[in-house]
């Protein structure tokens, strides 16, 4: 997929069993954290999964479909005897709108599919796999582009569908919507609350009110868990020394960067790394 994705769009159709890793070296290859490059849904067509999407376990049943933003960490636990298709596509090819639905969805927990679901999308992925593996085609290009397109289209209606209460949404959830985005932009450089109600020209208490009625958490510790779970990250899936991240993620005080984490996470980052490796 990665080496496919170089031309802003992977797709394929895999079956996979226990028995294909037969090694035990075989077997940490392919559970082994990774992101993609780009946004990617795969569609379980068949059987049984358990994944870790950013350290948190999902045990997901066919069909369904698991989305994942690029900069997420994440790694296949246990299968069943599994047939997945998958597609992964980078923001130049994407569709503008759907961007930033999908940017509105994250974090999206595995979403279960209806048969009548599974099957319009099972059909339209299998058209646009075709049109994908037909190369020599004239307007290749454009025909992959737009058919792939639509066929996340397709996808990110589903997620929309199953979204509850979008029509009634409180000036709360409005504003915990906003301060996500905010935060998704500015977590390195900005850590107060006060800087983040000033982004949204409302009163600190009024945000921390508004966060608290939409998610139960005040904006200090939204914060807080965005950039701890961001170090988490890159411990996962870099091999930058936790000096290095701390400066990444804005700190130039590292002592203070590794009580922090020791304190949200009971443990220090380079014990943090070594249990994951392991």
């Amino acid at each position: 997929m990665d080496d496919a994705l170089r031309h802003g769009i992977a797709m394929d159709t895999n079956s996979i069993k226990t028995t294909d890793f037969p090694s035990a070296i075989q077997r940490q290859q392919a559970t082994q954290s990774h992101r993609d490059e780009g946004y990617t849904f795969h569609i379980l067509e068949r059987g049984k999964v358990v994944v870790d999407i950013d350290f948190q376990t999902y045990h997901v049943s066919s069909p369904a479909v698991v989305f994942l933003r690029p900069d997420q960490v994440h790694r296949m636990r246990e299968i069943d005897h599994i047939i997945v298709s998958s597609i992964s596509i980078d923001s130049e090819k994407l569709n503008v709108a759907y961007h930033k639905i999908l940017e509105d969805l994250t974090p999206a927990t595995p979403l279960s599919l209806s048969e009548n679901a599974f099957s319009l999308i099972s059909e339209y992925f299998s058209v646009c796999l075709k049109l994908y593996r037909k190369k020599a085609e004239k307007m290749y290009h454009h025909l992959v582009r737009e058919s792939c397109n639509a066929l996340v289209g397709l996808l990110v209606s589903e997620f929309l569908n199953q979204k509850s209460g979008e029509e009634t949404v409180s000036r709360f959830d409005k504003v915990a919507k906003f301060f996500r985005k905010s935060l998704e932009r500015n977590y390195c450089t900005l850590k107060r609350p006060g800087e983040y109600a000033a982004l949204l020209n409302i009163s600190t208490p009024y945000l921390n009110e508004c966060l608290k009625n939409a998610t139960g958490f005040s904006a200090s510790q939204l914060i807080h868990d965005r950039i701890i779970l961001e170090a988490k990250r890159l411990l996962y899936h870099t091999d930058k020394s936790v000096k290095e991240i701390a400066f990444d993620l804005g700190y130039a005080d590292y002592p203070y960067f590794s009580r922090l984490f020791s304190k949200s996470t009971g443990t220090t980052a380079i014990a943090f790394r070594n249990q994951n490796l392991d």
